[in-house]
């Protein structure tokens, strides 16, 4: 029988390996993060989103979302286009450099806009259900308790992530205090927005 340690030790790793690889949502909490914009709510927000998603998967959601097609062709068609569209948005930041490393400030407004981005970012991505239905098989072959205790792992895995990442950002604040480090850092970041928009419309 597997123990309690290494099922949540399972649901860690898994989350982390999902997660890590540079995408959408990690593009967008770095670019925060350096700008000295307020991170924590998008921390907390890509943390409670990972929880309720792979909540729902170990409820078995995943296998209603896979027998529905049109919501994953919708997802990856609006996921495409919003993803594309924020790319071409930071090709032109990379075009028109002179942005220095200042706060974005903290108003509400901002902080609302980064929420609704972020969002976006999160749920118009079909791979995050894809994922969804990855996890919920994994879960249920630990049996009924098992799969909570791997669902505890993968969202510790993810608070981890998202924290390290926000915050850990503003330790690079000096190497972003020059605008052409500001048009390298946009060009990354257009580049990978456009493939995996790219990606998300041809891929289907």
């Amino acid at each position: 029988m597997t123990s309690s340690l290494t099922v949540y030790a399972t649901g860690l790793l898994t989350g982390l390996g999902l997660i890590i690889a540079i995408g959408a949502q990690n593009a967008y909490l770095l670019r925060q993060g350096l700008r000295r914009a307020p991170v924590v709510p998008l921390i907390i927000f890509c943390t409670l989103a990972d929880m309720v998603l792979a909540g729902l998967a170990v409820l078995g959601v995943g296998a209603v979302v896979a027998a529905w097609p049109p919501f994953l062709d919708a997802a990856r068609w609006g996921g495409g286009l919003f993803v594309i569209g924020y790319g071409v948005h930071a090709a032109w930041r990379a075009l028109h450099p002179g942005e220095a490393l200042t706060a974005e400030g903290g108003g509400v407004a901002s902080v609302r806009r980064s929420l609704a981005t972020m969002a976006a970012l999160t749920f118009l991505n079909p791979h995050v259900y894809l994922d969804v239905t990855l996890i919920g098989s994994i879960a249920n072959s630990f049996g009924t308790d098992g799969r909570w205790v791997y669902w505890a792992g993968m969202v510790t895995g993810s608070a981890l992530w998202f924290t390290s990442l926000g915050l850990g950002a503003r330790r690079l604040a000096p190497l972003f205090a020059r605008p052409r480090s500001w048009q390298l850092l946009d060009a990354l970041i257009a580049v990978v927005m456009v493939s995996i928009g790219l990606g998300l419309i041809l891929g289907g």
